[in-house]
């Protein structure tokens, strides 16, 4: 199987570590990916602000930088939404049939790595061990568009030495949203203010999410209260191990 990673925008820019254990992780489990260097954006933020059109060009190069792939990896539920669901919008727009039928190719391949994991390559015990309290926040995009459903927590329950506290409310949103939290901030503000309460009602130790965008805002607002809890990517918990 030849697989790729999209490693996506804001892991590139401000959490590399969640890359790199995409990585770990995937070598491990004797999947050994490439990660083509044309990556760029998915374009979600354009498409979410309704630039549909100005989106044409970096969905044309999200076909090509991942043509002939067998699977397409990302460690994001709201880009795997993206791509699978908003591509296809964008390209019957642009009025390009090359681009259409490009599309239709590539974008049924791109997995949110618990998928990948679990429905693939048929895995719940990746060999993990992570010996801290934690609870687990269901992103929107992977509960609500992709139907991701208990696959995280499928995974997590796996971890050697994890102890998993169930979220108070978990299925509501977080108040990140992208643009959202910019455009409507003290709503934002406040959803993650009561995100950030059941977190803590919780005991963990550890807020874990299969999208670095919410736990950027959760782990915002815990940091200014000084709660002392963490946030982490899902994909860092699973590549931990003993001797790492």
């Amino acid at each position: 199987m030849k697989v790729a990673v999209q490693v996506t925008c804001i892991n590139d820019a401000m959490f590399p570590d969640t890359g790199k254990a995409v990585f770990t992780l995937l070598r491990r489990l004797g999947v050994e990916a490439d990660f083509p260097a044309a990556q760029t954006c998915c374009a979600q933020p354009m498409v979410n602000t309704g630039y549909l059109d100005e989106a044409v060009p970096v969905v044309r190069n999200f076909v090509d930088a991942f043509a002939g792939y067998d699977a397409i990896v990302t460690p994001s539920g709201s880009c795997a939404g993206s791509v699978r669901h908003q591509h296809s919008i964008v390209a019957r727009r642009s009025g390009d049939d090359r681009l259409t039928a490009a599309v239709a190719e590539t974008s049924p391949k791109v997995y949110e790595l618990t998928e990948f994991l679990v429905d693939v390559l048929g895995v719940t015990d990746v060999g993990a061990y992570f010996p801290h309290r934690v609870t687990y926040h269901p992103t929107c995009h992977s509960l609500r568009m992709l139907g991701v459903g208990d696959r995280p927590l499928r995974l997590l329950r796996e971890v050697r030495g994890l102890d998993l506290v169930e979220l108070p409310a978990a299925d509501e949103c977080c108040g990140f949203g992208g643009t959202f939290a910019v455009k409507n901030a003290e709503t934002s503000t406040a959803m993650g203010a009561d995100k950030a309460r059941h977190v803590l009602d919780t005991g963990a130790e550890v807020l874990v999410a299969g999208d670095n965008s919410c736990l950027l805002h959760i782990g915002g607002l815990l940091s200014r209260q000084r709660t002392g809890v963490r946030v982490m990517h899902l994909a860092e918990v699973l590549a931990g191990t003993e001797n790492s």
